[in-house]
């Protein structure tokens, strides 16, 4: 009992604090990131490195294509490039007027009108494919009930490309080789023009006649004929040609390509040939012995003919300039003469 109480009686030692991990002022180290490369044999540095430069090499490969789009004059190399882009991009609207041949065609047409004409001569004829094509679909289900539609439901092949450009291919050939000097350079220019505005009024005319023509009439005859006849005119397809022909006149002067005065010289001459394309249509084609003569043979020569007639007016409205100013320069003779002899009257 004596120890016990001995025992009992004695002070317990101070407890230890306890030891808790939150509490521990144990200096933490930041976890160090490792920058070695496992694989010797690819560094790390080497793929910035080499992704600048291609970014580099991209950038002065876009640079050095649009000088080459921008280089004026054109050259052969700027057409190619720009008819690539374009066809490309273009694409989706191509193929709702031209089948795959006949967009091969184009895109050799597009790129001879870039070479002689550049992007103002392109332009121009974009334009007369998208009106013309968007006058061709019109009613095509009406058409094709009728029969009169255009194959492949408005789909144009090379034949009708090539028929519908010759002239306008000629004048660009004739401008980029110079023939003629800088006199006929003007003249070349203002045929390829014409040459378009003629092909966009006889296809509006006719596709607005197939479908909006009320009476049609053959042109030889003025005898009532149904829609589709070869030589049939309308008042409504008639009057819709002159408007696509004088809007594309205007297309032509927005952009720089002809004058106002030349652009009624290229509606007038449009309007002209066209009549005389329905003449030869309704006289001769499909006639016995005249059956060679058909659509394409006929757009060639009346596009060229249209050409012709441009270059008639254009030189008798320099001869009837030229007449205007010999007679100008006369008549100021004539009072600088009786001037000079009034004078010398009035001293003596």
């Amino acid at each position: 009992m004596g120890s016990l109480s001995t025992l009992t009686s004695l002070t317990p030692p101070k407890s230890l604090p306890l030891f808790h991990p939150q509490q521990s002022k144990l200096p933490t180290q930041k976890p160090q990131t490792l920058t070695f490369n496992p694989n010797p044999r690819t560094p790390k540095m080497v793929f910035p490195a080499v992704k600048a430069q291609a970014s580099t090499a991209n950038l002065g490969l876009v640079q050095k294509a649009i000088r080459l789009v921008q280089s004026s004059p054109p050259t052969w190399q700027s057409a190619l490039l720009s008819n690539l882009m374009i066809f490309v991009l273009g694409s989706p609207i191509l193929v709702t007027g031209l089948c795959l041949s006949g967009i091969g065609a184009a895109f050799l047409l597009g790129t001879l009108t870039w070479r002689a004409f550049g992007p103002s001569g392109f332009l121009l004829v974009a334009t007369y494919f998208v009106i013309g094509t968007a006058a061709t679909k019109l009613k095509m289900a009406q058409k094709e009930a009728q029969g009169v539609a255009e194959k492949r439901k408005g789909r144009r092949g090379p034949g009708s490309v090539i028929g519908s450009s010759a002239a306008g291919c000629v004048c660009a050939v004739l401008s980029i080789y110079g023939i003629g000097g800088k006199i006929f350079s003007r003249l070349w220019e203002l045929g390829f023009v014409a040459s378009f505005c003629t092909k966009l009024s006889d296809t509006v005319s006719s596709e607005i006649g197939k479908a909006y023509g009320r009476t049609t009439y053959l042109v030889t005859t003025f005898k009532v004929v149904p829609r589709g006849t070869e030589g049939a005119v309308s008042v409504e397809g008639t009057f819709a040609g002159l408007v696509a022909s004088i809007l594309l006149a205007f297309v032509a002067c927005l952009v720089g390509e002809i004058t106002v005065p030349e652009s009624i010289i290229c509606v007038v001459a449009s309007q002209i040939a066209n009549l005389g394309e329905s003449v030869i249509g309704a006289a001769l084609q499909e006639k016995e012995g005249f059956r060679w003569v058909g659509d394409h043979f006929n757009h060639h020569l009346f596009f060229i003919y249209s050409d012709q007639l441009v270059f008639f007016l254009i030189w008798f409205g320099q001869i009837m300039t030229g007449m205007g100013c010999r007679w100008h320069i006369k008549r100021s003779l004539v009072n600088l003469n009786l001037g000079i002899a009034e004078r010398v009257g009035l001293g003596s």
